[in-house]
């Protein structure tokens, strides 16, 4: 009984040696705009596909472009897609392209901390670039009062908060600045990474939500997942049809919806789009993956997950506050999964 008993441990010990050799580990970093849908989707991947792993870093998106292009993580993610002088330096470093994939549609908001204050305010395009530039300092700016009838708001220093470290969703916000102000193109413009004119600096998203949540008169922009979860107070932008939409399922689904034609490499602005019932700073948020994989393993479980999110994974997304990818999208993304060699 006892050497079959230590045969038995043998063979468990085999088996359990196997299958840990059979596990794959996949590093990945970048946007903490999508990163609660991404926590999901990869420990969901992981229930269905228990041997890949997927350990993801939510270190903004300048962060994620940095790694995938040295080659610290196998993909990256960010919010503003890859210009050319970025997608020139990673095939340079690493011999080969990096292929973008929408993966969801969500929205930057303004969000606010005014004492006694807890209406969702209106703000234009213009309040908004004028704040950020520090030409509106005050809460009672005749440029803000004039969208918010009925509202009594304090005349207090407005205090500025933006995001410290190289982040898709400044990208996001800036890009959409840009697009409403002269001033602010010519000034500042749209990047991941800004010289902001005034305010104070978080990190992260969770950085940004808590200085505005312990800042008495702050404001600044988070992603709207982050805004509903944190129970913070956002305003509604005048989108380019004149109308005072807040960011939802909806507003955003229409953002897209304008768009006339996705370009074949997936790099798109859908900020301040034309059309009635759009929120104005929507946008696809984008997975960077390298073209050619060296390890059979890893590049098998990443293109399995890719085309695990396109079908299975779009059914997830509305829980939590993030829009589908268009059909006509999905179906352009799945063609091009074979991409990576």
């Amino acid at each position: 009984m006892t050497r079959r008993i230590a045969i038995l441990n043998v063979l468990l010990a085999a088996v359990v040696t196997v299958a840990a050799a059979q596990q794959i580990l996949i590093n990945a970093a970048g946007a903490t705009f999508p990163n609660p849908m991404y926590s999901k989707w990869f420990d969901e991947f992981h229930k269905k596909f228990p041997a890949a792993a997927i350990n993801y870093q939510s270190i903004g998106s300048g962060g994620g472009i940095q790694q995938v292009t040295a080659g610290t993580v196998d993909f990256g993610a960010s919010d503003g897609p890859m210009n050319d002088m970025q997608m020139k330096e990673f095939e340079t470093k690493r011999g080969n392209a990096i292929l973008h994939f929408p993966t969801v549609l969500g929205a930057a908001v303004p969000t606010y901390n005014i004492p006694g204050v807890s209406a969702s305010l209106n703000f234009t395009g213009e309040a908004l670039a004028g704040i950020f530039l520090g030409k509106i300092t005050k809460w009672d700016d005749p440029e803000i009062v004039k969208a918010n009838a009925g509202v009594k708001l304090p005349s207090a220093n407005i205090v500025v908060v933006h995001r410290a470290e190289g982040s898709g969703t400044t990208f996001i916000w800036t890009d959409y600045l840009s697009k409403v102000s002269k001033d602010w193109e010519m000034k500042v413009g749209r990047a991941n990474s800004v010289t902001w004119p005034v305010g104070l600096a978080g990190k992260g998203s969770e950085g940004v939500s808590g200085t505005i949540q312990q800042t008495a008169n702050s404001l600044g922009y988070v992603e709207l997942t982050y805004a509903i979860q944190n129970k913070m107070t956002y305003g509604k932008v005048r989108n380019a049809a004149g109308e005072f939409t807040q960011a939802s399922l909806t507003s955003v689904t229409a953002a897209a919806a304008g768009m006339k034609e996705m370009p074949q490499d997936f790099r798109v602005s859908i900020t301040n789009p034309p059309g009635k019932g759009v929120y104005p700073i929507s946008s696809f948020t984008w997975l960077l993956i390298p073209s050619k994989i060296a390890d059979p393993v890893k590049k098998k479980a990443i293109k399995d997950f890719l085309a695990w999110m396109l079908v299975d994974g779009q059914k997830m997304t509305a829980a939590l506050e993030y829009a589908p990818l268009p059909k006509a999208v999905v179906e352009q993304e799945k063609k091009v999964i074979d991409k990576i060699q």
